[in-house]
């Protein structure tokens, strides 16, 4: 089994909330999770200041394998020069000078894969060709019950209230390719507000019998909630284990100072769909068979 924690969308600057900060730490340290996952908007201007804060929390963290990925706020927005010619400068000296990033863990592939745009699509995002090609080859050795998650900053669905935040451009030929690639579930941030489905929940797809399982997390640390998360702090907790998968939603209450479990959801594993499938398929075959013998 893995065991994961997804936070993201700290905003390290001045939405960042030091108390929620630290009840996450030490609500994380408690769950003894196998892997850390941060779906981007680490920093809230892409200061220096910002980073080498957000730097020295995350050092804070579990002594665990960490997978990062940058949002759109870890590049900077009104600094035009840094931005056209320096965009991840800042983000690779104090985070990760890897932008897409592969980690393979307890017979789980996860790929991390750098959603901004620094030039256009600077708020929605985009996932490049180049991309999906370097998904498709982290899979390509991996078993059939290999889990295979997917970890970027920008959304392939829109939230079920479709307030704000469109899709990235292209997202439906990414959730296709995905399909194709039997991706068991992608991780993402950037509305600041959590939900959990199913990708033929908002779209059929070229194969309508395999979705693929869409995790969001709300903002982890700051003061930038929104909808009906506005004002509110999540992350989400998920176990993956043979044929299914659990994610557990967690929110901040400032009664208890603490995050409790305020969802869960339990899916079956793409793998283990397939496997029931062609099982099925087999032994329909095999009554159609006896049965065409019995008339011989």
């Amino acid at each position: 089994m893995l065991n994961l924690v997804h936070i993201s969308d700290l905003h390290f600057g001045n939405p960042f909330l030091p108390e929620i900060g630290e009840a996450l730490l030490h609500k994380i340290n408690s769950l003894s999770p196998d892997l850390l996952v941060i779906s981007g908007d680490i920093t809230q201007r892409a200061k220096p200041e910002e980073f080498r804060a957000a730097k020295a929390y995350l050092d804070r963290m579990p002594p665990i394998p960490q997978l990062v990925v940058p949002g759109n706020h870890d590049i900077p927005l009104y600094r035009i020069f840094e931005r056209l010619f320096q965009p991840y400068k800042l983000y690779c000296r104090y985070i990760s000078e890897s932008r897409n990033t592969v980690l393979r863990q307890n017979n789980a592939v996860i790929v991390g894969l750098d959603s901004t745009n620094p030039y256009f699509a600077f708020t929605n995002g985009r996932i490049r060709r180049e991309q999906l090609d370097f998904c498709a080859e982290a899979f390509a050795t991996a078993s059939p019950e290999t889990a295979r998650i997917v970890v970027t900053h920008h959304h392939f669905a829109p939230a079920p209230d479709y307030k704000g935040g469109e899709i990235m451009p292209k997202a439906k030929r990414a959730l296709d390719f995905f399909t194709g690639l039997k991706v068991d579930l992608i991780l993402a941030g950037h509305l600041h507000r959590a939900y959990i489905g199913n990708s033929l929940d908002v779209y059929p797809g070229e194969d309508r019998e395999h979705g693929i399982i869409i995790a969001q997390c709300g903002t982890s640390t700051s003061r930038r909630g929104r909808v009906r998360e506005q004002e509110k702090n999540s992350f989400n907790r998920i176990e993956i284990m043979k044929d299914t998968i659990r994610i557990f939603h967690y929110m901040y209450f400032t009664d208890y100072k603490d995050f409790h479990p305020t969802a869960q959801h339990e899916f079956a594993r793409l793998s283990q769909r397939n496997y029931l499938a062609e099982s099925s398929l087999d032994k329909n075959n095999k009554e159609k068979l006896h049965t065409d013998s019995g008339k011989i």
